[in-house]
């Protein structure tokens, strides 16, 4: 599931810096460079591929040159989820070619001698070509307009005397739980496969407030972004791209709140969250989606985003499968022991992973 946060809130109108302008001044002077695509740059996305070459882009605007035309591959117009092939020919056009552009955002800020130990206490699985961590809420994976503190400006840390690491896939700002780390190119290209291949099986954990009408079911509702007063944010939209989540309901407090397992059969930003909200259960503490109805303050609870990456299931690049769980943030840990619920062993996930998927009622189109 596409997990990562982008804007939060509408911009304002800013007067161009001069660095803005000097960078425009720079690209009207400059040509588009045709750039070779690398041996072992072979299947990356269009995005991932920028975002190493030239990661003063922001997404936004590549997305602005890819719907302009301003960006090719081959000579063709592309999109961001385009795979690249070795030998292709991406035009780059000027503006992507100056790095003054990256003034628009916050320097990145290197982590604390204690934030990298902390970093390093996170890894949860480790081998010569990946790892596992356990992001904590709060941290965002990658930087934006208004973020200098992130993962990704933090990955030197986790070098255990090789390269620096590499982001395959996100999780929400404020989603904890299992990351995949790749530690060398070739690796990174075969996890994002993976990833984009389906191959990739993710369980959740979620408090919702409220209960799901059926024990076990299936969501099907496609989403679409859409932009308004609170900002970004995923709605349904039956022209959107197809999204679909199983989930089932492990334990429940009365009518006021259950814990949800939940898998997420395609990745779409904010799935779950959006998916959640659908049903009448919010997650607690997801004010985006669920308002004021996220938030049980008879209890005190719900200040923080009760969603968590529990167990993140793979192929391994070199041979065999890999299997991490997380353990619970202290915040979920907290309300689990509120309701009374018994944190499950990994073998929870081995059940559920057991079952055929979508068994159950289907809720879609609400």
């Amino acid at each position: 599931m596409g997990e990562a946060a982008r804007g939060e809130g509408d911009q304002p109108v800013t007067e161009p810096s001069a660095d803005h302008e000097a960078a425009s001044a720079a690209a009207s002077t400059s040509r588009a460079e045709p750039v070779v695509v690398a041996e072992e740059e072979a299947g990356l996305r269009l995005d991932r591929w920028f975002k190493r070459r030239y990661p003063h882009v922001a997404h936004g605007q590549l997305e602005k040159m890819l719907r302009t035309g301003q960006v090719r591959v081959d000579g063709h117009r592309a999109k961001a989820s385009d795979r690249l092939a070795p030998s292709q020919l991406v035009r780059v056009p000027p503006l992507a070619q100056t790095p003054a552009t990256i003034s628009a955002h916050p320097p990145t800020r290197p982590p604390s001698a204690d934030e990298a130990e902390d970093l390093e206490a996170r890894v949860l699985h480790r081998d010569d070509q990946l790892m596992v961590i356990d992001k904590p809420a709060g941290l965002a994976v990658q930087g934006g307009s208004k973020t200098s503190r992130h993962l990704d400006g933090m990955l030197d840390a986790l070098r255990f005397g090789g390269e620096r690491p590499r982001l395959v896939h996100r999780l929400d700002k404020d989603t904890s739980g299992v990351l995949v780390l790749a530690r060398t190119a070739r690796v990174a290209t075969a996890l994002t496969a993976a990833f984009a291949s389906g191959r990739v099986r993710k369980l959740y954990w979620a408090v919702v407030v409220g209960v799901p009408a059926t024990a076990v079911g299936r969501i099907e509702q496609p989403l679409s972004k859409r932009f308004g007063a609170i900002g970004e944010r995923m709605m349904a939209d039956e022209a959107g791209r197809p999204a679909i989540t199983d989930y089932r309901v492990i334990e429940r407090a009365g009518r006021r709140a259950a814990w949800l397992a939940l898998e997420p059969l395609t990745g779409r930003t904010h799935q779950l969250r959006a998916h959640c909200a659908m049903m009448g259960t919010p997650i607690l503490g997801d004010g985006k989606y669920g308002g004021l109805a996220a938030f049980l303050e008879s209890e005190g609870l719900g200040q923080r985003l009760h969603l968590h990456a529990r167990t993140i299931r793979f192929p391994h690049p070199a041979s065999g499968e890999v299997t991490v769980t997380a353990p619970l943030p202290p915040h979920m840990r907290a309300t689990w022991r509120f309701f009374g619920f018994s944190e499950h062993p990994v073998e929870d996930a081995a059940e559920h992973w057991g079952r055929p998927r979508g068994r159950g009622k289907a809720h879609g189109r609400p």
